[in-house]
């Protein structure tokens, strides 16, 4: 799957290590779990990723079109196929990378993705509520604000709500 600027493609065995990169960036860590953010290895991040191509979920590598360079995922997990439901989630790695339009444009192939090839009704997410950035490339795409958990997690002393966004094919 190909946009303007990305393409949707399987990870490769060498993007372990961009990997291992990105999960020792404490903020990158922070906006992706609220587990507490601590470091993961090469080893951890490859028993991950391949008990991920042992389930019935869609992982996929985000590349740039320019240069092949791996910046970033997309995946939908917890596929509910009777009632066609599933979760997203997404991610940039490196901080060069972010605030370039990749976020929209990811969302863009992944819900087409969703829609077509899997014949999805609805897609959700949750987010915390500090993270501006992506509630609001959410909302550009389409998803509706449908609810939260107040206080979910506690960063830096401070309580902070997880918020959950949804779209419909039909949007």
């Amino acid at each position: 799957m190909t946009g303007d600027k990305i393409k949707l493609t399987r990870f490769k065995e060498h993007d372990i290590s961009i990997l291992e990169q990105w999960h020792q960036d404490e903020e990158f860590i922070r906006l992706m779990d609220s587990s507490p953010a601590f470091p993961k290895t090469e080893e951890e991040l490859k028993e991950w990723y391949l008990k991920k191509l042992k389930t019935n979920e869609f992982l996929f590598a985000v590349r740039t079109l320019e240069s092949d360079d791996l910046i970033g995922f997309l995946e939908l997990d917890s596929i509910d196929w009777v009632n066609r439901n599933a979760w997203l989630s997404l991610g940039i790695g490196d901080q060069s990378n972010w605030n370039k339009g990749y976020g929209q444009e990811i969302l863009r192939l992944g819900l087409a993705f969703s829609f077509r090839e899997l014949n999805l009704h609805r897609v959700q997410l949750t987010v915390f509520e500090s993270n501006k950035r992506a509630i609001a490339a959410y909302e550009k795409s389409g998803f509706k604000h449908e609810g939260g958990q107040r206080e979910y997690l506690t960063r830096d002393g401070e309580p902070e709500d997880m918020l959950m966004f949804g779209i419909l094919r039909r949007e």
